[in-house]
């Protein structure tokens, strides 16, 4: 291979390649996505719309990057999990998470018009992306719960400060009517004034979306024009709970390292 003088350079570049053995979470995260949001007037206090477009995204990169175990998302976020046994890029954090980031991204900009037809995309949309290691699968579990936990909070408390604003009252004193309040508190409001039960609330909504590939039978073409019908993977998005057993027990080989 020729070589010239300025080849030097190259040693200033930096290890970056992620702890082996671990698993890894890449995860992509909307900047500025309030005022993106308020731009292009999203529905409050969920977008349907919006969020189907962050699914596809998603399935844009588990489809680029089969090495993505699962996928987990709420409002302008995604986590992608790698496994431990991942040799992808020389697991480089750098080649991962722009790799990731930019597919995300371009699909996002790409399939805005299938989503949103009667919503001209105003501004550029931008995420950003970390790569964090995790140890075992019982970090990893945490991690989930967290962001799963976190998709219940926000939105619980979206439900409650929009239908108090669609109901007359200003933002300012909605953010003060629910500061300090626990969930129960919530769930009564929005029972009590409003006619709304929490749990009525598309999972989607409550739950964040999971994507994972399954074992599904599909139709294929066969070689002399007939069709028949074989099994193969397939990505699903689920809005399920992660937190606990169930999931795991169902879909046992999401957790071979």
């Amino acid at each position: 291979m020729a070589k010239s003088a300025y080849e030097y350079v190259r040693t200033f570049e930096q290890d970056d390649r992620l702890l082996p053995g671990c698993w890894i979470v890449l995860r992509v995260d909307g900047k500025g996505f309030t005022r993106f949001c308020e731009e292009h007037k999203f529905e409050k206090p969920n977008d349907g719309r919006a969020l189907a477009l962050m699914d596809a995204s998603a399935e844009a990169v588990m489809l680029a990057f089969p090495d993505v175990r699962l996928a987990f998302g709420e409002s302008d976020e995604y986590s992608f999990v790698l496994p431990p046994s991942t040799k992808l890029y020389g697991r480089r954090a750098s080649k991962l998470v722009s790799l990731v980031v930019s597919c995300f991204t371009a699909t996002y900009v790409r399939r805005w018009a299938e989503f949103l037809p009667e919503t001209p995309l105003l501004s550029t949309p931008m995420f950003d992306g970390r790569a964090v290691c995790y140890p075992n699968l019982a970090v990893l579990r945490d991690y989930l719960s967290w962001r799963q936990v976190d998709t219940h909070i926000n939105n619980l408390y979206n439900a409650c400060f929009w239908a108090l604003v669609k109901g007359g009252m200003d933002q300012a004193a909605a953010h003060e009517r629910l500061k300090g309040t626990l969930s129960s508190h919530k769930n009564e409001l929005l029972f009590s004034e409003y006619g709304i039960n929490y749990n009525d609330i598309p999972a989607r909504f409550r739950k964040g979306s999971t994507l994972i590939r399954q074992r599904a039978e599909v139709r294929v073409k066969k070689p002399d024009g007939s069709w028949g019908v074989r099994e193969k993977w397939v990505l699903q998005v689920l809005h399920v709970d992660i937190i606990g057993n169930q999931f795991w027990e169902e879909h046992p080989h999401l957790v071979e390292p």
